[in-house]
């Protein structure tokens, strides 16, 4: 990760759970200063009178959407890691446009995660026509997670659709023959676990992900938030870690 430029800068935390604290632990070890830890409604900060470089959400769904559009209007950029809001998605690019302002909406911020994305696309390809393959996802959390299944896992399913001529959409659990059965399961003090796999009678090909601790998933928020200061438009962690994953 040293080919991204660190700079000191001024950030907001929207949502102060245990990834918010995680990542201000790492933000102010690599020279950053928290200016705001957000739990309270964001109507309650005169955010046009903070000097704010870049905001980090990792909220809760219901909050996001405001918490993002918000900054957006304040000139604010926004690192958001919140999943299960993306409803309002196309709505949030759209306002950050209006305002020229700057986002990165990420299912997961892990470095590792996003090289396991690439593999997942790769893998996906390859796959395509092997009809005696069937594919199902299954993902594994804390319990504290609000919404099933993650994002990621969703991600996963979104990028094996996008390369599979049979599989068109993914449902939570029972799946039709045209979809992806995706599994959701909830166990104390997991912090995420992600396994693709291809069955078939013979074998099965499995493609995972484990998590060790959120700080994985925290390094990459802090990394987006370095490199998305200064800049305007719309972009994804594959433009941040452009020089690792081509």
């Amino acid at each position: 990760m040293s080919r991204l430029k660190k700079l000191e800068m001024k950030l907001a935390l929207l949502g102060y759970g245990r990834m918010g604290k995680t990542i201000e632990e790492i933000a102010v070890n690599r020279g950053h200063e928290i200016v705001l830890k957000l739990e309270e409604d964001i109507d309650t900060f005169e955010l046009d009178k903070m000097e704010i470089d870049v905001a980090i959400d990792f909220s809760v769904p219901k909050a996001a959407f405001k918490n993002i559009t918000t900054c957006f209007k304040n000139n604010i950029p926004v690192v958001c890691g919140t999943t299960g809001w993306l409803d309002d998605y196309e709505k949030a690019v759209e306002i950050c446009k209006k305002e020229d302002s700057a986002f990165i909406y990420a299912s997961n911020f892990s470095v590792g995660v996003n090289l396991f994305f690439e593999l997942n696309r790769k893998l996906a390809k390859m796959m395509n026509g092997m009809s005696d393959y069937d594919v199902e996802i299954e993902e594994i959390h804390h319990t504290q997670k609000q919404d099933a299944p993650s994002g990621t896992a969703i991600s996963l399913a979104q990028q094996v659709i996008a390369e599979n001529d049979k599989k068109n959409n993914w449902q939570l659990d029972h799946a039709e023959a045209d979809e992806i059965p995706v599994k959701a399961k909830r166990i104390e003090n997991v912090p995420g676990t992600h396994t693709v796999s291809y069955i078939s009678k013979i074998d099965t090909i499995e493609i995972m992900h484990t998590a060790k601790s959120r700080e994985g998933f925290a390094l990459g928020a802090v990394i987006a938030a370095e490199w998305i200061k200064d800049k305007k438009g719309v972009f994804t962690m594959k433009d941040v870690l452009s020089d690792q994953i081509k």
